[in-house]
């Protein structure tokens, strides 16, 4: 069989979506299924990232080689000549401001057309931003047309007046920030389509348009960075990104322990825990000391601790940004949506709601991706590179696309897949397999030999 060519002129549109992360760089290849409407995932790779920071490339030829691993992995299993990436980008330095313009037209009897639209938007791009910082998005938030307000994007076309007024919401990206991402996406042989502000892709693989017409709250919990996204009314209202998160519980971990970052990292994913008073201080780990040292041990209740502590911060602050938006919690009835590597951390959606009230779930893509994807991309850590395809997808069918060097126009909540015949979901398997329960000891610790076992397997390589 020959391989895709993405360059190619036919009817087939294939997108590449980039997720360049803190801890792992993704590549996943993707086209739209005419049959059911959803996004048919082609292959995908995945490769440790070595050189970024908080979501900032701090050692570009590293970066550089973890691209051409995951791009190389994704284009075997996809069978696809991969030259073109859509990049996700977040961290710190990204920025939300509103700003509000008032629009008269020269002909008020002539119907507003979308093209119009387009153009206010492109005139926005122009606006002066802070020294350093460059537009990525222009997204409008509410209109309102000869006085009357309330009205929304979908419903503006078609419209008469003579003056519209519309707020927008401006995010902004350092400049150097993103040439380094750009400059390492090309020195691994791609071409850069554009950048897109990763809450907003996690958002198009596990929300859907009644998620954000209800207003939720999107918490993407990376190995860098937590970013936020609020939507209310079907618009992206407020974005925010938090510092600290994976990475920083396992450092936590390591310095509390004294113990190295690899056994910090395998004890948070495989005993870590949101909530202490959950765990006990009869079930301990046992972690090898390094050659002749002695052995350290770590009731769970201890590591629940040490993570809720830092857990207990993200969602604080979390809930900080929710009220900046001035809105009553009573709106949010979508809740909080929580997705990347780090919701996947027992009882964190518990924490979540206890902390900001509001209706916490776990968000996995795959409501927007066929059933013959493959079936471990169903997994909130591939939210921001799937998204990045829908997101890609969307672009070329709109014939939206749009170079680095210009500001990405491009979200629009009327995008929203058309309404296509949807396929039958088959029932979840069972997952969770039942605790075993193990014997007490007459000293009354419990007798995790299993436990031990498994954490002198995983620590082998630290041991000799």
């Amino acid at each position: 069989m020959e391989p895709i060519n993405m360059n190619a002129d036919n009817d087939t549109t294939v997108v590449v979506g980039l997720d360049i992360g803190t801890t792992k760089v993704v590549a996943v290849v993707g086209m739209r299924d005419e049959s059911t409407g959803k996004i048919k995932i082609l292959g995908y790779g995945k490769s440790e990232s070595l050189g970024v920071s908080r979501g900032a490339v701090i050692n570009i030829q590293k970066t550089v080689e973890a691209i051409k691993r995951a791009v190389q992995a994704a284009s075997v299993a996809s069978n696809t000549d991969i030259g073109e990436v859509y990049v996700g980008i977040a961290g710190q330095h990204i920025k939300c401001t509103t700003q509000e313009n008032t629009f008269i037209r020269p002909n008020k009897e002539q119907v507003i057309s979308l093209e119009e639209v387009e153009e206010w938007k492109k005139l926005v791009s122009t606006t002066t931003v802070e020294a350093g910082q460059k537009i990525i998005h222009v997204i409008p938030q509410t209109f309102s047309v000869d006085g009357e307000c309330g009205v929304t994007e979908e419903n503006l076309v078609g419209m008469i007046g003579s003056t519209v007024e519309v707020t927008y919401n401006i995010i902004t990206a350092d400049a150097v920030a993103m040439k380094n991402i750009q400059r390492s996406v090309e020195m691994a042989g791609l071409d850069l389509l554009g950048f897109i502000l990763e809450p907003l892709v996690s958002a198009e693989s596990v929300l859907d348009n009644n998620d954000k017409e209800a207003g939720v709250v999107l918490v993407d919990i990376g190995g860098g960075t937590t970013d936020v996204a609020i939507f209310m009314n079907g618009v992206l209202t407020h974005t925010a990104v938090i510092p600290f998160a994976g990475n920083v519980i396992t450092s936590d971990i390591k310095k509390t322990c004294n113990i190295l970052e690899k056994q910090a990292e395998a004890l948070k994913v495989k005993f870590g825990s949101a909530l202490p008073s959950e765990s006990s201080d009869e079930q301990i780990v046992s972690i090898p000391g390094l050659k002749d040292k002695t052995a350290k041990e770590i009731s769970l209740k201890q590591l629940a601790t040490i993570i809720g502590a830092r857990v207990d911060e993200i969602f604080n602050t979390v809930a900080c940004e929710v009220n900046n938006c001035q809105c009553d919690l009573d709106r949010f009835i979508g809740g909080i949506v929580l997705t990347g590597g780090g919701s996947k951390m027992k009882h964190i959606d518990k924490v979540c709601e206890f902390i900001t009230q509001l209706d916490t779930r776990l968000g996995i893509p795959k409501d927007h991706i066929t059933a013959d994807s493959p079936q471990e991309l169903a997994d909130p850590i591939f939210a921001t590179a799937i998204g990045l395809v829908i997101y890609g997808v969307r672009c070329a069918e709109e014939n939206r696309y749009f170079h680095v060097d210009q500001p990405g126009m491009g979200y629009h909540p009327q995008l929203a897949a058309p309404d296509r015949p949807q396929e039958a979901q088959a029932p979840e398997p069972e997952t969770m397999e039942k605790e075993e329960k193990k014997p007490v000891n007459k000293s009354g610790f419990m007798n995790f030999g299993k436990i031990k076992d498994w954490v002198y397997r995983v620590f082998d390589d630290e041991i000799q």
